[in-house]
């Protein structure tokens, strides 16, 4: 039996005896999603990046927030003492197991967190998804959010796929909304890290506006040219707050997380 495999069996048993015992949080997945997710820390990477949300995005008691690609609820988790009764969490996710488990276990027991599967497709992570992501439209109205957020999604997602949701994030954001998204990012510094081999992904692969750590399954992990994703930010009437925090991903030694970190704010009128 793989080391793995009995990682996961001695998980599983962990797990129901503290859930017999009643000692399970309530609010804790099972390591099988979490390990969905990336695994690590739940806990502590959902903290780090709410204090990011209310640090860098201002995000607010009574804001309505959009969680894309929210898995199994670890960024949600942190705002349930958070969110005000005027505030409400809305997430999505093209994996079904997470969500299920999200309203199960959260949704049904707060009327304000809401969770919704995508039958979107992609080879990693959705298979038989029979929607292209680059058609999808968001199931929510207009200016309906006050705050967007995407951890570690566009890290997954092609040019064109991106640019679609970057369009609806947009389309669903209030006037003055704000969203905060991680990427990994290329420009002449990260370059020329992965050029040293300073990297640990390894970004070989060019394609189009940005490379790709493998050919077989390019969404395994996606990095955008900077510049590009700047123009689209501005496409689609996204003011981008200076500085972009980068991430640690390329080999930097100033950093601020793993992952490179956008802001920005919706601009409230079209522009003349």
């Amino acid at each position: 039996m793989s080391t793995f495999r009995i990682r996961h069996l001695y998980s599983g048993l962990t797990e129901s005896i503290q859930s017999a015992l009643g000692r399970r949080d309530p609010f804790l997945p099972p390591r099988r999603l979490i390990d969905t997710i990336g695994g690590g820390d739940f806990k502590a990477v959902g903290q780090e990046f709410f204090r990011y949300f209310t640090e860098l995005g201002n995000l607010k008691p009574t804001d309505r927030v959009l969680d894309i690609g929210c898995g199994c609820g670890r960024m949600a988790v942190p705002l349930i003492p958070f969110l005000s009764k005027d505030g409400g969490y809305w997430g999505f996710d093209i994996v079904r197991s997470g969500i299920d488990w999200c309203q199960r276990n959260i949704a049904a027991k707060d009327p304000r967190f809401h969770f919704e599967w995508a039958d979107v497709y992609n080879k990693a992570y959705n298979p038989e998804g029979t929607q292209p992501a680059g058609r999808y439209v968001f199931p929510y109205p207009d200016g309906f959010f006050d705050f967007v957020f995407l951890t570690s999604v566009f890290t997954h997602m092609l040019a064109q796929d991106m640019e679609n949701y970057l369009a609806e994030i947009s389309r669903v954001l209030k006037g003055d909304g704000r969203c905060l998204i991680s990427f990994f990012l290329l420009n002449a510094q990260s370059r020329e890290l992965l050029r040293r081999g300073s990297s640990s992904i390894d970004f070989q692969y060019e394609v189009p506006n940005g490379a790709t750590s493998s050919l077989k399954a390019p969404e395994a992990a996606v990095a955008f040219d900077e510049a590009f994703i700047r123009d689209r930010f501005e496409a689609n009437r996204l003011r981008l707050a200076e500085p972009i925090r980068y991430g640690s991903w390329c080999g930097r030694s100033d950093f601020l997380s793993y992952q490179d970190m956008t802001v920005s704010q919706k601009e409230s009128t079209a522009r003349s």
